[in-house]
Order: C-alpha cells, then structure tokens, then sequence
C-alpha cells in the first residue's frame, strides 16, 4: 500500500498542514479516550476492589507519562533529522537516520524495562502511594514495562512516517489497538476476573499490534523510509543528530510532568471537591490542547524538509500560515469545549461546586491558551531548523520556573483555587515572550541562507 504522505516541498502550504495536524490531534484524542477506557473498565468490573483498582492506574499515570514524554521528545527528533534528509534529497542519510531510530526505539525501550523494573517499587514509595493501593500499583507498573519497547516503536515508527507528512497511518494503527485494548480489557477483566494486571495485559498487547503494524508498513513503503531489518543498527551520525534535537524536547516534555506535579499538590492542599474539579477539568482541556500542539509538530516537519532544500522563503510562509491556523483551530476548539464545557463535566461529577469549580478552571487554563498557540509554533518552527535546546532551556525557565516560584511564594498569601490557576496564563505569557525573543535572536532564515543568496551582487 502507497503511504499517504504530503509533498511539503511543493505546492501550496495552507491546505496540507490541516492534512497533516489534524490526524496527529485525532490520534492523541483517540489516546486519551481509549486511556479513559482501561480507568472505566477496572472502575466497574473490579467488584470490592474498583476503587483501589482506579487508584492504582491513576497513582501510575505521572511515572508512565514521565518515561513516554522523554522518548516522544527522542522520537521529534528523528522527525526533523529524516525531515531535512529528505529535503536535502539524500537517500543515504533517510536510511541511515530511519533504521537508526527504530534501533533507539528497541534499546531504549528494553532499557526503560530494566531500570524500571529494578525501581519500580523505590518510585512508587516516592510518590507516597497508600499501602492498601500500593501492591495493585506495583502489579500494574510492572506489567506495564514489559510493554515499553513496543511502546517506544511505535511512537518513533509514527515519527518515521511523519517525516513524509503521513499522520494517517499512525491514526488507523492506533484506532485498530485501541478497539483491540477495549475489548481484551473486557475479556480479561470480566471473562478472566482479573484486575489491573488485565488492563495492563490488554495494553501491552494491542500497543504490540500498532507497532507490528507500523514496521510493516515501513517494510512495504515504496518511500524512501523503506525499512529493512537487516539494516536496524545505530549509525553513529545519525544517532547524535536525532539526540541534539530530541533530548532537550524530551527533557522539556519531562519537565512540564515535573512543574504540574508540583501545582497538583498545590489543588491537593485544598480538598476532594476541587481535586475532582481539577481532574475533570484537565481532561476536557486535554482535547483542546492536542490540537494546537499538532500544528506544532506539523509546522516542525514542514519547516524540516524545507530547511534541507534550502527554501527558506517557503519557511517564513509555513510559520505565518501554521500561527493562524493554529490560532484559528485552537479558537474553534476553546469555542466548542466552553459551549458545552458544563454538559461535559457533568459526565465526570455531577456535584454543583465541582462543575463550577472545573469550568472556573477552563476558563483560566483557556485564557492561556493563545500563548501556548504562540511559543509552541514558536518552539516548533526553531526545531525544524535544528534549533532545540534553547526552546527547550527557555520552556524549562518560563514554564517550570516561574510555577514552581508562584506555588512557593505567592499560592501561601492566597490560598485560593483562583491563585493556582493563575500560574498558567503568567508562566505561559513570560514563556511566549522569551521565545519571541530567541527567534527575533536566531532570525534562522537569514542565518542558515547562504551568504551568496543573503548578499546578492
């Protein structure tokens, strides 16, 4: 089967990246609900332990996020090294890079499973989990683990086939796993009597069908991301370039888990009601925030294969086209969340003062949504010139920096839920400002354009 991909070298730009973001939000909306289904199932299935069962999922949700963010971060970075490859026309690099990515995706997965394995227990203590929860958890995140090298190929496969533009693909392996989870989570759950170690067996098992999916599809491409598995080796080029990009958005990825640890034991200190409110608040905002974080990535792997054919015009025009439709769609989703935001809350908890108080939460987290649009485009088009760590150190200092302080000194004078909300439009706006200042610093059209092009005679 020929791979759905974009030429994003040619041709107009306004009408290819929504092809390209909007299977990329589908997919990580379908992520979220199918990770709402493995909560559902245990919740209602699990007899006298559906409460113990959901915490136990839930007390492992900051370390699985933790792990799979900093590989996703890895995994942007083989996107932009194939990306400029491909731009540049150079088959031997695509191959090297390709191959290169699904090797780390292997390693690094069975190294995840290890180190976890053998820490496991000590970081489930860390987060003060409670004893009568504890060996549930445990069962759960050890299961889990075994899953993390197919976990990590299909995320870096997915990355492989956004290089080309190709959203669609990962999308249609994703939605046949996340039928399959549903179903095995039945089967296990109610058929087998089993617990959390069902759901996560089910994981474990579908998220192998995605990644078998992908590499078989890369092994069949007539692209030239062709996969060839006698060719799966590190190539020690390739490898430092995907680690250059992809380790400090990785890092900055980990980082923001690390800052919202910190504002959720803040919401913590100020009871049930507004920790429920909180949790189902973040869990309507999710959808709105995937779709400008799509166009993100989108405006990364435009701005990569541009960069290696030397368009730097055609660049300029990617970054300006990408802010406004992202703002427009960002808008559009804020617009359609909020109509309904109360109705959807409901679905959560039906108690008044929560609805109230998670709408309160919309509305703040919303508000900071227009510089969220800003640095991730912001963010996204300096990664498809190579530029990552500066974002990544920018992201780290605005974001986590100035809500770890704002916790620290300001929420102790005002010990409202309003005051921690308020972290995110201040942390997000001085965040913006700072990569606003970085890409009027870099200016990368006018620094990576040849100097006989820059100064014509």
């Amino acid at each position: 089967m020929k791979s759905p991909a974009l030429n994003m070298l040619q041709g107009s730009i306004w009408d290819k990246l929504p092809q390209f973001a909007l299977p990329l939000a589908a997919t990580a909306i379908l992520e979220q609900l199918f990770n709402a289904a493995d909560v559902a199932v245990v919740g209602r299935f699990t007899g006298e332990l559906s409460v113990a069962s959901v915490a136990a999922v839930g007390a492992n949700s900051f370390v699985i996020s933790l792990l799979i963010t900093l590989f996703i971060g890895l995994s942007l970075g083989a996107t932009v090294v194939i990306a400029n490859a491909i731009g540049r026309g150079d088959a031997v690099c695509i191959r090297r890079a390709v191959h290169t990515a699904i090797a780390m995706a292997f390693i690094g997965g069975v190294l995840v499973l290890a180190i976890g394995e053998l820490s496991a227990a000590a970081l489930l203590r860390m987060l003060s989990v409670p004893h009568d929860v504890f060996p549930l958890a445990l069962l759960y995140l050890r299961i889990y683990l075994l899953g993390m090298p197919v976990i990590l190929l299909y995320n870096f496969a997915a990355a492989v086939f956004r290089s080309v533009g190709d959203t669609r693909t990962p999308l249609l392996a994703l939605l046949f796993a996340g039928i399959l989870n549903v179903f095995l989570n039945l089967f296990f759950v109610i058929g087998l009597h089993m617990t959390v170690d069902g759901v996560a067996i089910a994981t474990i098992l579908s998220n192998s069908v995605s990644a078998l999916y992908l590499l078989r599809r890369l092994q069949a491409s007539t692209l030239p991301i062709r996969l060839k598995v006698k060719l799966i080796r590190i190539d020690r080029d390739a490898f430092l370039k995907i680690l250059r990009i992809g380790f400090p958005a990785g890092i900055q990825g980990a980082m923001f888990s690390i800052s919202n640890l910190v504002l959720q034991r803040a919401i913590n200190s100020l009871g049930p009601l507004v920790m429920a409110a909180s949790c189902a608040a973040f869990n309507v905002e999710v959808f709105a925030y995937v779709v400008l974080n799509a166009f993100s990535q989108a405006c990364t792997a435009f701005v990569g294969q541009n960069v290696g054919a030397k368009q730097f015009d055609r660049c300029k025009r990617i970054f300006w086209i990408c802010l406004g439709e992202d703002i427009l769609a960002t808008a559009l989703a804020i617009f359609s969340v909020l109509l309904i935001g109360r109705h959807i809350l409901s679905f959560f908890n039906t108690n008044p003062e929560v609805i109230e108080l998670g709408y309160t939460r919309l509305i703040f987290v919303f508000a900071a949504y227009t510089f969220t649009t800003c640095y991730e485009i912001f963010s996204g088009y300096l990664r498809g010139f190579g530029i990552s760590l500066t974002p990544a150190l920018l992201t780290v200092f605005g974001v986590c920096g100035v809500r770890i302080c704002w916790i620290h000194w300001g929420f102790p004078h005002f010990h409202t839920f309003r005051s921690i909300m308020a972290a995110y439009p201040i942390s997000l706006s001085i965040t913006a400002g700072l990569l606003l200042c970085a890409l009027l610093y870099y200016r990368p059209t006018r620094r990576f354009r040849p100097i006989s092009s820059r100064n014509p005679v």
